[in-house]
Order: C-alpha cells, then sequence, then structure tokens
C-alpha cells in the first residue's frame, strides 16, 4: 500500500474511497515518567516520550492502514497526524487520510 502526504501518486489515476484514520492512546511506565521528569529540570531530550511517540504513531498508521485494506484501497493521499496530550505521561496520535483506489 502507497502512502503519502500529497494529494497525489505519480503516475496514478485515483478514485477517491473515503477517510480512513488509526489512533491510539499511549504512556509510559510511571518509573520512566518519574526519570524524564527530572530530566526537565537539566533539559535536553526525552528519550522516553520521543520512544513513546514514535510506537504509538506506527500504532496509528498500522491501524489507518487496516481501515483502508478493508475498504479495499490501494493507497492513502494526504496522510496527516494529530496529538494530543490526555493526561499527565499519555498522548493521543491520530493518523487520517482519504484512502483510494487506482485506476
Amino acid at each position: 500500500m502507497i502512502i503519502v502526504t500529497t494529494n497525489f501518486i505519480n503516475d496514478k489515476k485515483l478514485e477517491t474511497m473515503g477517510i480512513v484514520k488509526g489512533a491510539t492512546v499511549q504512556s509510559k511506565h510511571v518509573g520512566r515518567d518519574i526519570l524524564s521528569g527530572l530530566k526537565t529540570l537539566i533539559g535536553g531530550e526525552i528519550t522516553a516520550y520521543t520512544e513513546m511517540m514514535e510506537e504509538a504513531r506506527e500504532i496509528a498508521t498500522k491501524k489507518m492502514m487496516e481501515e483502508a485494506k478493508r475498504l479495499g484501497a490501494d493507497g492513502i493521499v494526504n496522510v496527516r497526524y494529530a496529538t494530543s496530550a490526555v493526561m499527565q505521561g499519555a498522548a493521543e496520535v491520530m493518523a487520517y487520510g482519504t484512502a483510494v483506489k487506482f485506476l
């Protein structure tokens, strides 16, 4: 399946099938959350959260692709990601785009 952020796929004529999405809410282990909180005192990248968000994006993308496959899509265009804090130490990531079929 081809996934792009553009509204086209080179050399392909597309039929729009509809919006597809995938979402997940992720959190870190409380022990790692405390250590990450201490990191904010000295600055720098909080790798535990970077890893958490990367994992969340992968899960959301996979769920979006599964929804597109159920529709019989060949690809997804205009893919976007959105995130929001759900609670302390937890974030929601949503991936969404337009499922398309190749003509």
